[in-house]
């Protein structure tokens, strides 16, 4: 059931529709109570009120079925809002499978945002229709909060740390969106437009020329070995590093004894701090990058490192193993 408040924003993605009917579940309860209990007490002050002063009220004993009612109607009521909002977060937050992956980076005050084909754009993100699309969101310098009114999704963008998001647009159209989280003097500034496209017209978009198209994975490439990261990780397993051969997703273990999941988060993780999570079977003599990459080019080098995860691992990639395997 699709549901539209009044004065709200209109629906134009998956979660919309849902996050408007559990609004409007929480109003009519909370509405209604408020009448209910308002007219309870209206009519009890003038239906019982002292009549002269020196009258003296009748004793009063608690009532079993009374007391009952009142602690499980609103503990059931309780849990439906729980179990209701916990369904729509859980789907939220874990993003299916098939998506389609877009970085978007919040600066002071402007937000950079990066296509899967290495297409940049500044305060605009264009989407197809009927797309999962998975925003990765990271920050340079403060908190930011990525938000979506038309979508009814938001999600919190901090330094030094990947979060994501997820949505599918249901409607062609150009919506704003906005940082919800104050960030400075011009943080009512930084806002851009959503524009939903149709599938074809997005392709379209998409392969159009422009002097700032990059392709990430030819730029990572191009860091990879200007930061020396090829002299240690050698695709044949033989570097003084592991080989970066299928490990994106897949499972590495760690000398701790631990496994963790080579994602994003990891492996940005490892270039910025790369004493965190030694792998197994290598020493922790690679360097740290903090302070000497943008999160532009920690993005480049995560997207050439997945451009990896279809080669093999070699034999000697101890303490990696492919995506799916453990």
């Amino acid at each position: 059931m699709q549901v539209q408040l009044p004065f709200y924003p209109e629906q134009a993605s998956n979660f919309a529709p849902r996050v408007d009917s559990l609004m409007t579940f929480l109003i009519v309860v909370s509405v209604f109570f408020s009448a209910a209990i308002t007219a309870a007490i209206v009519y009890f002050f003038f239906r019982f009120h002292r009549k002269s002063k020196t009258e003296i009220g009748a004793p009063l004993h608690g009532d079993l079925r009374l007391e009952i009612t009142w602690i499980v109607l609103p503990s059931l009521l309780a849990l439906a809002m729980f179990g209701w909002g916990a369904a729509v977060y859980v789907d939220y937050r874990h993003a299916p499978k098939d998506t389609l992956d877009i970085y978007v980076i919040g600066k002071q005050w402007m937000w950079k945002i990066q296509q899967p084909n290495g297409r940049r754009e500044i305060n605009e993100l264009h989407v197809p229709t009927g797309r999962d699309i998975k925003l990765i969101l990271a920050s340079e310098y403060v908190i930011h909060d990525f938000f979506v009114p038309t979508f009814r999704v938001k999600m919190d963008v901090v330094p030094g740390h990947y979060n994501t998001m997820w949505f599918r647009p249901t409607k062609p159209g150009r919506y704003h969106f906005f940082c919800s989280q104050y960030c400075g003097t011009s943080h009512a500034m930084m806002g851009g437009w959503v524009t939903v496209m149709d599938p074809s017209d997005y392709a379209a978009w998409l392969s159009g020329s422009s002097g700032e198209n990059v392709d990430p994975v030819v730029a990572g490439e191009k860091l990879f070995v200007e930061k020396a990261c090829a002299t240690c990780h050698l695709g044949n397993g033989t570097g003084r590093a592991p080989s970066l051969n299928g490990v994106y997703e897949g499972t590495v273990r760690l000398a701790d004894g631990s496994n963790v999941t080579a994602d994003d988060a990891y492996i940005r993780e490892s270039i910025l701090n790369p004493p965190a999570k030694i792998v197994a079977g290598y020493q922790p003599v690679m360097p740290s990058f903090q302070g000497q990459l943008t999160e532009e080019q920690i993005l480049s080098l995560t997207a050439y490192i997945k451009s990896l995860q279809s080669q093999p691992v070699p034999a000697s990639g101890a303490g990696v193993s492919a995506p799916g395997k453990k």
